[in-house]
């Protein structure tokens, strides 16, 4: 009996070990970035120019008017975020609005209310004196950092707001599946968040899908998330769509098929921009990595994106850290 227990014993130190092993090389292995086509920089003299921050981190410009989508720059590593409280670097932000070259913004504007996407928001309005618009979720977020409500816009689903010649449609939409969320249900942030506190804190609320339109160029859509609801964009035309994939690579095939039907396909789409594909927890001042295969899986993304893209007419070109390009 003895010897049978030892020998049980032992083996269940080997599946520990094994199953160590296994979450260590996979938290120290990313998939490759190379071989995928890039956008190019924007001509001189381009009418609108767009800057990728990195995550769902947009910004916006005509030479008029400029405002930014979430606005993402502390960049906590993923460590810390599991383990500790976080809070928004102001350091960082500041470093982070002057690689983009912004001093003023008309709107600041969290794709949903986790803190990948709408922690540093209040501080870059402070800093630029931009309007923080979202649901009442990151309407929070900014009352826990003392942004005035006089410097918060809340919207509803549907509605539509104007800055200089730009115009945002806002579009109830849904996050990709989450290991750690609730099937079916929408968080939300009901107090004012004021951190330090643990990044799930940070619930989603509200996700858009936002319509952006302009004079100078056809409607585009942002879509900082990879989730859908069927049949959500009904009715809505885009030409170029900045497609979140964070979490695509651990989704089912049927999942991710419908995904691209739901988001690219049903709105005509000419063009797919992958956005929120980069590991947010390593900082801007040095080139993006991808997720650790622990997390996601950027290859098993893209090799469906390609085909598709491929399949149905759609370019295909991963955005430019940080340098303007046209859309």
């Amino acid at each position: 009996m003895r010897r049978l227990l030892r020998w049980i014993t032992l083996g269940l130190l080997a599946l520990v070990l094994a199953g160590v092993t296994y979450v260590w090389v996979q938290a120290n292995r990313r998939p490759s970035l190379e071989g995928y086509a890039q956008v190019p920089p924007a001509p001189a003299g381009a009418a609108i120019r767009i800057r990728y921050a990195g995550v769902a981190t947009l910004l916006f410009d005509d030479g008029q008017t400029a405002w930014m989508t979430d606005g993402f720059f502390t960049r906590p590593s993923l460590a810390r975020t599991a383990f500790l409280q976080i809070e928004p670097d102001p350091a960082a932000i500041e470093a982070g609005l002057r690689s983009l070259g912004v001093d003023r913004l008309a709107a600041v504007v969290p794709v949903h209310s986790h803190y990948d996407h709408a922690m540093d928001a209040p501080l870059v309005a402070m800093q630029t004196g931009a309007l923080l618009v979202g649901s009442e979720s990151t309407l929070n977020v900014g009352r826990g950092l003392g942004l005035p409500d006089a410097r918060m816009r809340r919207v509803q689903p549907g509605e539509q707001l104007r800055f200089g010649r730009w115009t945002l449609t806002f579009i109830a939409s849904s996050h990709v599946p989450l290991p750690f969320a609730r099937a079916g249900v929408v968080e939300t942030i009901d107090a004012p968040l004021v951190p330090p506190a643990h990044s799930l804190k940070w619930r989603e609320g509200q996700t858009w899908a936002i319509v952006v339109e302009h004079p100078a160029g056809a409607p585009m859509l942002v879509l900082g998330s990879a989730g859908f609801i069927p049949g959500g964009l009904q009715g809505v035309q885009a030409g170029t769509v900045f497609l979140g994939v964070g979490g695509a690579g651990k989704q089912p095939p049927a999942y991710l098929s419908q995904w691209w039907d739901e988001s690219v396909k049903r709105v005509g789409a000419k063009r797919v921009i992958p956005i929120h594909w980069d590991d947010f927890g390593e900082p801007l001042d040095k080139p993006l990595l991808a997720f650790p295969y622990l997390i996601d899986d950027l290859g098993v993304t893209m090799k469906h994106l390609t085909a598709w893209a491929a399949r149905d007419r759609v370019e295909l070109k991963m955005p430019l850290l940080l340098t303007p390009f046209a859309p």
